[in-house]
């Protein structure tokens, strides 16, 4: 009985030393939230600074000659030559075409047409043989000296646009290049099928590989901000009905694996117009603040950072 109860005795101290080996463990263990505490976020920052920002609208538009002339033949028949095509320049009272007035039983000269005025041929769509009569348009010749672009917008643009806005134009058949255009009409009325408005614009200046009935994408500047603070878009969070930016202030020097240490802090930010990825800043900001522009999303007021590239 002693030697059991020495045995029962011998268990249950071992298992207490055990037991309060284990409390003892736990108590120098580091909390997991204090080692949290203690990491620093790996940020890219930018430096705010002004510049122009121009708020846009981008559609297509077809290269026409500014002025067009029907060209319409003094009698009625059977066109029987054609004397210009398409593109070929003519001067005023310069035959293009030959009409045959004759009818069965009687038989006229052929009757010229002559261009009205001086210009290119932007249309000439009848072959020889074809019936015209006094009042048939058989062509039209325009003054390529001056080129305009016309095209539509949409009715939810109407309020964007007005006379003297100025255009840039491109073209795929010359890349990387670039023209000046302004717009000089806009059409009082919108067309009800298909809820557009026309618009024309004209060419600052003569360039002879532009061609009428050339397609030509027009970029047409409708808004314009001098020096503005824009930053990238993506650097604008928005949590809990706020709108805000991350701005780090720095705490140290460089370190060559980490970057630059710093602490960011959040910062309540006013919108303006939003162009491309760029966003314009109306207030909240200042020139030279730095900002984070990629890694915000998992930084909170008072996070520590390490600056690893800046902009």
């Amino acid at each position: 009985m002693k030697a059991e109860k020495f045995v029962k005795i011998a268990a249950v101290s071992a298992a207490l030393i055990m037991s309060l080996s284990l409390t003892g463990c736990k108590k120098t263990a580091p909390k997991a939230d204090e080692e949290d505490e203690k990491v620093a976020f790996a940020v890219i920052t930018q430096r705010i600074t002004e510049s122009n920002l121009d708020d846009y609208l981008e559609f297509g538009g077809n290269i026409v000659a500014s002025s067009l002339v029907n060209i319409l033949p003094d009698a009625s028949g059977k066109i029987s030559r054609l004397m210009v095509k398409v593109g070929d320049v003519v001067q005023k009272d310069q035959v293009v075409a030959y009409i045959d007035p004759s009818r069965p039983g009687m038989t006229y000269s052929a009757s010229p047409v002559k261009a009205p005025v001086k210009g290119t041929v932007t249309l000439f769509p009848y072959t020889v043989g074809e019936q015209v009569g006094t009042s048939t348009s058989i062509g039209q010749i325009g003054s390529t000296g001056k080129l305009e672009i016309h095209t539509h917008i949409a009715e939810r643009f109407v309020s964007r646009i007005k006379n003297g806005q100025a255009a840039t134009i491109s073209f795929d058949a010359f890349p990387g290049e670039t023209f000046s255009a302004h717009v000089f009409e806009v059409s009082p009325v919108l067309d009800t099928a298909t809820r557009t408005m026309q618009i024309k614009l004209n060419l600052d200046s003569t360039d002879p590989r532009i061609k009428v009935g050339m397609y030509s994408k027009v970029r047409l500047i409708t808004d314009k901000r001098e020096n503005a603070m824009a930053i990238p878009f993506d650097a604008i969070v928005t949590r809990d009905g706020e709108t805000f930016v991350f701005v780090v202030k720095r705490t140290g020097n460089e370190n060559s694996s980490t970057g630059f240490p710093g602490i960011v802090s959040k910062q309540n930010v006013s919108l303006g117009i939003h162009v491309d990825d760029k966003v314009e800043i109306l207030s909240g900001l200042k020139a030279g603040d730095e900002i984070v522009v990629r890694g915000q999303s998992v930084l909170a007021e008072g996070s520590p950072v390490n600056i690893v590239t800046s902009k």
